[in-house]
């Protein structure tokens, strides 16, 4: 059974049950109604024929027609309380028995539903007091007939008003519960052609003027057919990325192990080129190691105090080194920070930053290192006077093996593996903090380092004049 067709039978069962209900109050409303009116009037007539009876001097009734006002569809008798009729009316004439024989054993008035000669009777029992005595007693009855056609009548347009209901509301349910889900078929129809096609690109159509429940299921499946797409994209990338990266290492060492069999001798230089391309391919396995335990979260960070100024300075020293003397570097300011992290961690993002300042420089190019504290931030820059990046390409900085223009690099071989900076992206990230970039094509770039002091609490990062100020300062 479809949905539509459950959700159709699930509203027009309550809306049945709700016209049932409502039929069956209104019904008994009515009845009750029409039996107090029935007797009211057995009432009012009981009261204007014990004012018009009168005792003669025999014992027996009589009654003033004068003081009888009473209708012509009412029926009396009056009986005496050893059991013979005293009074009763022209249309009574042909009862030959009380009409409610069992309610003259009663001491109280009573109203009953009789049945006298195959008809149904409203009948008002009353006992008849003479002088504080029992004298007998007082029936009065009207026919039934009318009420129960008017209730039968009510029966049926009840009846034919509930099935009426029932069926525009079965039919109104069918449409809108149609209207309701077409969202959701279409997004089993698109499931069904991705699962056929494996083509994430589609999407289900969003209808801006709905923003109910179906719409919010529809924009999230959206949203999530969005994250797919990338992660999948993502996947055959890196796929694509890491094949490439493998196929050079390999190739070389298989093209020297190759030449070694032909020369049938241990050559020295291909050694070193096998060892060569194993560190390499171990330092890539490292990295994607490394990266996927960042972006799983699990990267691990063994937290203390930082004394980061100490560490700018090591990798200034290190810096020195990579560089053989043909870069200007130097730390134009220096500011004491104490940050809680993972040491060995926030070196290896000043290291990748400042190897990459390096590797974008040109010979004799200046590299200037900045470290100050903004309120609850230690900031840390690095700035180059390489040729700077493109605007499109600084959003795709941190995509994992991306390298961007290699013409901006000093040669072939000092191009990485682009794993870098999203490493470096990651452990800050882990730190609670963030890396801005400021480029200039023909003028340098500028990496900065934002890192929380404390990471019980990490702030807001300052604003643009609160950095201003300080610098000022």
């Amino acid at each position: 059974m479809s949905l539509r067709l459950r959700l159709t039978l699930i509203y027009t069962g309550l809306l049945s049950g709700v016209v049932l209900l409502l039929s069956i109050v209104i019904y008994s409303m009515v009845s009750v109604v029409m039996v107090n009116q029935v007797d009211f009037l057995l009432q009012q007539a009981a009261e204007h024929i014990i004012g018009a009876v009168r005792a003669d001097a025999i014992g027996g009734m009589t009654i003033n027609p004068d003081a009888l006002n009473i209708s012509n569809r009412i029926y009396f008798q009056v009986w005496s309380d050893n059991g013979r009729i005293l009074l009763y009316s022209d249309n009574s004439s042909e009862f030959t028995t009380a009409m409610d024989p069992e309610a003259m054993s009663l001491e109280e008035p009573i109203f009953r539903e009789v049945s006298v000669q195959q008809t149904a009777f409203r009948v008002l029992s009353a006992p008849i007091m003479v002088s504080g005595e029992d004298y007998g007693w007082l029936q009065v009855g009207i026919t039934l007939t009318e009420l129960h056609t008017t209730q039968r009548l009510l029966q049926v347009v009840f009846g034919i008003s509930a099935l009426f209901a029932i069926i525009v509301a079965g039919i109104i349910g069918w449409l809108v519960t149609a209207q309701a889900l077409e969202p959701l078929e279409t997004m089993a129809q698109i499931t069904t052609r991705i699962t056929s096609t494996d083509d994430l690109s589609l999407r289900i159509p969003v209808n801006t003027s709905r923003m109910d429940e179906i719409g919010e299921v529809v924009l999230t499946f959206n949203q999530t057919l969005v994250r797919l797409e990338r992660l999948f994209n993502a996947q055959r990338r890196f796929l694509a990325d890491v094949s490439h990266e493998l196929r050079t290492p390999l190739t070389v060492i298989k093209g020297n192990v190759g030449l070694m069999r032909m020369m049938n001798e241990v050559d020295e230089e291909s050694l070193n080129s096998i060892e060569s391309e194993v560190d390499r391919l171990t330092r890539l396995v490292g990295d994607l190691l490394l990266m996927t335990q960042a972006e799983t979260g699990r990267l691990p960070l063994m937290l203390e105090q930082v004394e980061v100024d100490d560490l700018l300075l090591e990798v200034f020293e290190q810096m020195q080194v990579l560089s053989s003397g043909v870069h200007d570097i130097h730390i134009e300011y220096i500011e004491p920070a104490v940050v809680t992290g993972d040491r060995d961690r926030l070196k290896q993002v000043l290291l990748n930053l400042g190897s990459n300042a390096i590797k974008f420089t040109p010979e004799r190019g200046m590299i200037n290192w900045r470290l100050s504290v903004s309120r609850d931030w230690v900031q840390i820059s690095v700035s180059d006077q390489g040729s700077g990046i493109q605007k499109g390409e600084i959003r795709h900085l941190f995509e994992r093996f991306y390298r961007g223009d290699k013409s901006r690099t000093r040669s072939r071989v000092d191009v990485g593996f682009g794993l870098g900076l999203p490493i470096a992206y990651w452990i800050v990230r882990n730190h609670g903090g963030r890396i801005d970039v400021e480029s200039k094509v023909g003028e340098g770039t500028t990496f900065t380092v934002w890192l929380p002091i404390s990471q019980s609490e990490v702030p807001t990062r300052p604003l643009q004049g609160d950095q201003e100020k300080k610098h000022n300062e």
